[in-house]
């Protein structure tokens, strides 16, 4: 149900509290759709994912409604200062949100067509690891903008780099299965894009906790956030000669 237009009738830190409440409830809906998209990769639960597809509906619909009211807000309030950022902030949190309930909603569609192949190695539970570890600093994130919270917004930032080391490894080992047997490059590849959505779903993540640093301190953090995905730089030679390298020891 579309947000409530009250302005006149309610205070700028009522209407505020109101758009904020709908981004807590996208949050949790958020959390929902990461969870259960790799519920039905593991199981190969192809309802279950056709379920987290349709669902993402709702979640694009209740962004748009807020950012209609962040629009209201700002034309009839205009507000400045702090306050300013805090309705800045609702826009791109929200942003975030919804990129990353796309990203849910791609892994579910992938998963309904994995459920064709067997699981491969020990790739399933790497995604569950990494997914697990998103949903973990999503949850925190949500936490720290609910109590402008900006050491807890922070030290979510920092724990993405766990994400993006997992994603190394699991990249190069899905590379190794194809190498090792053309058999498994359907699955290996649809396995490369889902963990890359779970690595990208991190990266909205700190984004979301980027927006509550901004919007406590008034700054955006000063420090380059760490990155530890190098899956862009690896060669398929250098890769090669690790594998030949594991084969002569």
């Amino acid at each position: 149900m579309p947000l409530q237009n009250t302005t006149g009738f309610t205070t700028f830190d009522e209407e505020l509290e109101q758009i904020e409440s709908a981004v807590a409830q996208m949050g949790g809906m958020v959390e929902g759709q990461i969870h259960d998209s790799i519920i039905a990769l593991i199981d190969r639960d192809t309802e279950l994912a056709e379920k987290v597809r349709a669902r993402d509906k709702g979640i694009d619909r209740l962004e748009f409604d807020i950012d209609e009211a962040v629009v209201r807000i700002l034309a009839q309030r205009q507000p400045q200062s702090q306050d300013l950022r805090a309705v800045v902030s609702v826009l791109k949190i929200a942003a975030n949100l919804e990129r990353i309930g796309d990203y849910a909603k791609n892994i579910a569609k992938r998963s309904s067509v994995l459920g064709e192949f067997r699981h491969i190695g020990s790739s399933t539970n790497i995604v569950k690891r990494m997914s697990g570890m998103v949903e973990a600093m999503l949850k925190d994130v949500l936490d720290a903008y609910s109590a402008r919270d900006i050491a807890l917004a922070d030290d979510v930032r920092e724990r993405d780099e766990e994400v993006d080391q997992m994603h190394n490894t699991l990249f190069r080992e899905l590379l190794t299965y194809m190498m090792e047997n053309p058999r498994n490059i359907t699955p290996c590849m649809h396995l490369l894009f889902i963990a890359k959505n779970v690595e990208r779903m991190g990266d909205h993540v700190t984004g979301i906790a980027e927006q509550i640093h901004y919007l406590v301190s008034g700054v955006l953090p000063d420090d380059e956030r760490p990155k530890g995905d190098v899956t862009s730089l690896t060669s398929l030679e250098s890769l090669t000669d690790d594998v030949q390298g594991v084969d002569q020891t």
